[in-house]
């Protein structure tokens, strides 16, 4: 499965909807912001501070791994707008690391009844 456009938050306006649910679940690096959508699928955005990760590598790496635990789980999510956020520094954080704490955020997400 790919991730094409249709899966994606693109304007600043999806982005600061999100943030305006007032919805998140915490991890240690990241936090998960979601909103309800109207669409039979789910879609995802990221935030990197330039602050929190320095080098552009490690900024493409967060938003590379999150992209791939996106698709790769997509199927079992709930119609949701998502936006991570880096929130702590990951200098030195394993991509393992990075991988499981994305996938237990993804799996911490309400369901539907």
């Amino acid at each position: 499965m790919g991730f094409g456009p249709a899966f994606r938050l693109h304007t600043p306006a999806e982005f600061a909807a999100v943030f305006a649910h007032r919805r998140v679940l915490r991890g240690k690096s990241f936090n998960l912001h979601y909103r309800p959508n109207d669409l039979l699928h789910a879609r995802i955005g990221f935030v990197v501070a330039k602050k929190l990760a320095r080098r552009a590598v490690l900024r493409n790496l967060i938003k590379r791994i999150g992209r791939d635990e996106f698709r790769l789980g997509r199927a079992g999510l709930p119609s949701l707008d998502l936006v991570v956020r880096l929130s702590a520094k990951v200098d030195d954080v394993s991509r393992k690391n990075l991988h499981a704490e994305l996938l237990e955020l993804l799996g911490r997400l309400p369901r539907p009844r």
